[in-house]
């Protein structure tokens, strides 16, 4: 067995699938909240990916920048993350807010009007080209390779691992772990629970349900513009459809982990990572989504619920 390839197509997948998490936490919060897919999810993480490569541009671009890499990360994160949650809570306010009580099939159609219309926007605004964050390059040492990918570690196996990958690892698990904790511990957090068991008890609480669902689909969009930044740093390519491939495997992710479920939603991104790499690695790229599927299949068959999820209980 070539254990080389294996951690290599390992690694890979799991960095990849750090990402997907990310985009199917916002997935699911917003579902558990609202029990409403919100298909346009994949296009804020497109959007994200645009403010993050707008912010480069503004610092030089890839091969000048202007200011220490660690600050313009900072000011990547805080754009994409702002700038896709504000986003996240104007497509709520202005596209899904008057649709809550209404039939399902109606804010779903919604949500891919919003979806073409984002995708549409960014072809007239940037163009249809890719554009490139050149990670690779950015202050390069004496062998031409940037900070991002010469520092790092090698594992047993040959196999290096970049700060690149490392940051979008870690990050994720600090991103998940704070948005757990958020949920479990703040006045907020049992707010959006108290919401999501049953939204008209909540009101007559005195909780403001308008309020906590705009900042649920603030924190869900946030994490689709992190998403949008680990992304660029590793797989360096910015185009205005990215979002759609992205979103339906991110979607994919959270339905197998259990949508609504926070720790589900990592480990179905995890898992979706993995497929796809091995299958790369190991077959062909002509076969990754068709496994990607027949896992999804399978958890559906096997458990209905997803691997996290639980059955929905009937209010009487």
């Amino acid at each position: 067995m070539n254990w080389n390839l294996f951690v290599s197509e390992l690694v890979a997948g799991i960095v990849h699938g750090c990402v997907y998490a990310l985009i199917a936490l916002g997935y699911s919060i917003v579902y558990g909240i609202l029990k409403f897919l919100n298909f346009a999810h994949g296009d804020v993480f497109m959007v994200g990916s645009f403010i993050a490569y707008g912010i480069l541009t503004v610092f030089g671009g890839a091969l000048a920048l202007s200011i220490p890499i660690a600050l313009l990360l900072v000011l990547m994160f805080l754009g994409a993350m702002i700038g896709g949650g504000l986003l996240g809570v104007a497509i709520e306010r202005f596209a899904y807010r008057r649709l809550r009580d209404a039939p399902r099939i109606a804010p779903l159609i919604t949500a891919l009007g919003v979806s073409f219309f984002l995708e549409n926007a960014a072809l007239l605004i940037v163009g249809a080209d890719y554009q490139s964050f050149e990670t690779f390059s950015w202050k390069p040492n004496e062998n031409g390779v940037g900070e991002l990918w010469a520092i790092g570690f090698t594992l047993p196996s040959g196999v290096k691992v970049s700060l690149a990958e490392i940051i979008v690892v870690v990050g994720t698990f600090v991103l998940m772990i704070a948005l757990t904790m958020f949920v479990g511990r703040t006045q907020l957090g049992r707010a959006m629970r108290a919401v999501a068991f049953d939204r008209q008890a909540a009101e007559m609480m005195g909780i403001d349900v308008n309020r906590v669902i705009a900042w649920a689909f603030f924190i869900g969009s946030a994490l689709a513009g992190a998403a949008a930044v680990f992304n660029g740093i590793v797989y360096q390519q910015v185009w205005a459809y990215m979002g759609f491939q992205a979103g339906l495997l991110a979607f994919t992710a959270a339905v197998i982990g259990g949508i609504g479920s926070l720790p589900g939603a990592v480990v179905g991104g995890l898992v979706i990572g993995l497929a796809e790499s091995f299958t790369i690695g190991y077959l062909s790229s002509t076969f990754s989504d068709a496994l990607v599927f027949a896992i999804l299949i399978a958890v559906m068959i096997l458990r209905p619920t997803g691997l996290f999820g639980k059955p929905i209980l009937s209010k009487v």
